[in-house]
């Protein structure tokens, strides 16, 4: 993923305003729900469309893709993904109860039941398949190195070797740090690894581009991004175990948004003030 040609930083106050103001950046701005849709007795969607509400699992202080804005409500491409799919329900975003998940528990929120689906910046891989299923993916990132603006000697991931470097409990790019040999110096959320960055405890954050594109952008000045991405992470949406009809809906959902364009619009409403549009990747009914 690229950012645009002119600067993210010379972005960064208009996209984070376009979030909160832009018609295609908050809750509910890309879909108008379905009326009284119909489902097979039974299923997740017919219980989802009689109760007329949804829980989704999302990032709390992810900007572009998760971040509780102004409303008190979190706003992004995550959130617009998940409203899109409440609109097929026929749940309005009013009636959507958004949970915060952070890395560490989207597989026992899921599991638990305490939300419906997950929505989160969340990589697919065969661990996270043994316990939940996916659907999508609805969008590719990579793992990148954030650090501070200063920085000249870390200009790859092959620098951040025996270096201790912030990430997330739980999440895939802690384990691809210790795989590579860098010391990780793990927290439950993102933004709580800037803190260490700054004060030196840790030499670089990282984890997917797009979230790191969006902490520089929130922090004009302070952060920069080093190096090529060197992972391949397919963002999915988080559900029940084996639920292949909810699972096949949401799939049918996404590939529809694609088609019409409320997809894109909801890219270009949220992360796409700061980071190139690129097609959605196919998704993937196993």
């Amino acid at each position: 993923m690229k950012t645009k040609r002119f600067t993210l930083i010379a972005l960064a106050a208009a996209g984070m305003l376009a979030l909160a103001a832009c018609s295609g950046g908050g809750p509910g701005s890309t879909s108008t729900p379905v009326a009284k849709p119909t489902f097979a007795a039974g299923t997740t969607m017919a219980k989802l469309a009689e109760a007329g509400k949804i829980t989704i699992g999302t990032k709390f202080d992810q900007p572009l893709f998760g971040l509780v804005g102004p409303t008190g409500k979190p706003e992004g491409f995550d959130v617009e993904i998940g409203t899109l799919i409440a609109s097929k329900l026929g749940i309005s975003a009013d009636n959507i109860e958004w949970k915060e998940a952070v890395s560490a528990n989207r597989e026992p929120f899921i599991q638990n039941g305490d939300v419906d689906i997950v929505i989160a910046t969340y990589t697919i891989n065969d661990k996270r398949k043994a316990v939940v299923s996916f659907a999508g993916p609805y969008y590719t990132a990579g793992q990148s190195i954030l650090v501070k603006a200063d920085n000249t000697s870390i200009k790859s991931e092959k620098d951040l070797v025996g270096q201790p470097v912030c990430s997330v409990t739980g999440s895939t790019p802690a384990s691809k740090l210790t795989e590579i040999g860098a010391k990780p110096l793990l927290t439950d959320t993102y933004s709580n690894c800037l803190e260490p960055l700054r004060n030196g405890q840790a030499v670089a954050v990282s984890t997917d581009n797009v979230i790191l594109a969006g902490l520089a952008a929130q922090n004009e000045g302070e952060f920069k991004l080093v190096g090529k991405p060197f992972t391949t992470e397919p963002y999915g949406i988080g559900l029940k175990k084996d639920d292949t009809e909810f699972r096949n809906f949401i799939n049918d959902v996404l590939e529809k948004s694609y088609s019409d364009g409320s997809y894109k619009k909801a890219w270009e409403g949220t992360a796409g003030k700061v980071l190139d549009y690129v097609e959605p990747p196919a998704v993937d009914r196993y």
